[in-house]
């Protein structure tokens, strides 16, 4: 699972040092892709998979399915770790993001995700407001 927050930086050439905690998880590949809020999904390629085959399930008929399956994979990008625990993220993906030399890389449980550090920032602060808000009816996965 991924948790927490980190800080790293994209240097010149597009590359980020992903967290420590996260790369026993990610060191055998990982799979890059468009997130909404315009961010950077990061799945281990096993969660890939598994999505990838959950996706497979949507019927060809749904337009809604298709486009998303569309824009998701289009812009996914498979990736291995060097022995620094490097990543580059494609130019179209950081363009996609906004991504500047500040990053913020979040765990969303069963993904990672990158941030640009100012639009993360503002996401969340934004969000919090809600999150105070929220009752046990709006709670993911509560019943």
């Amino acid at each position: 699972m991924f948790l927490g927050t980190y800080t790293p930086r994209l240097d010149d050439k597009g590359r980020l040092i992903l967290p420590a905690k996260f790369r026993d998880e990610l060191s055998t590949g990982l799979v890059l892709t468009r997130g909404q809020e315009r961010c950077i999904y990061v799945f281990s390629m096993r969660e890939f998979e598994r999505m990838h085959e959950e996706m497979r399930k949507a019927p060809l008929s749904s337009k809604q399915a298709r486009d998303y399956v569309r824009v998701f994979l289009s812009g996914a990008s498979d990736e291995i770790p060097d022995k620094q625990g490097r990543i580059t993220i494609p130019a179209a993906l950081r363009d996609y993001a906004g991504l500047g030399r500040d990053v913020a890389v979040i765990g969303a449980g069963s993904r990672a995700e990158i941030w640009d550090s100012t639009a993360w920032e503002n996401y969340l602060s934004e969000q919090e407001a809600q999150f105070s808000d929220t009752d046990e009816d709006g709670l993911p996965g509560q019943e």
